[in-house]
């Protein structure tokens, strides 16, 4: 019985051995595409969206990325940073009138 609690009670011993060539990630956020504004690129290969941070520090904020590839709303995006927003598609937006 005795031999019994000490084999219980030791813990198994884990080695570590370092793999190379190992790729480590880091953590994306999730976010969900709300809005797609506008498409860009020389063959229209851009679209910009709006898409509201699901996690992370920040939380429910909306920001304007641009997306490779097919999307549509509704999509879940992964991203790497939540902190910079990308730039409108066409440059800003003029007052009416004013030249």
């Amino acid at each position: 019985m005795a031999k019994e609690k000490e084999r219980l009670g030791k813990k198994p011993e884990v080695t570590e051995t370092k793999v190379e060539g190992e790729i480590k990630f880091s953590d994306g956020f999730a976010a969900e595409v709300k809005e797609i504004v506008a498409r860009g690129g020389s063959r229209g290969e851009l679209t910009q969206v709006m898409c509201q941070i699901l996690d992370g520090p920040d939380k429910n904020k909306t920001i304007r990325r641009n997306v490779k590839g097919p999307i549509r709303m509704g999509d879940m995006l992964m991203l790497l940073e939540t902190e910079i927003e990308a730039q409108r598609i066409g440059g800003p937006r003029r007052a009416r009138g004013s030249r």
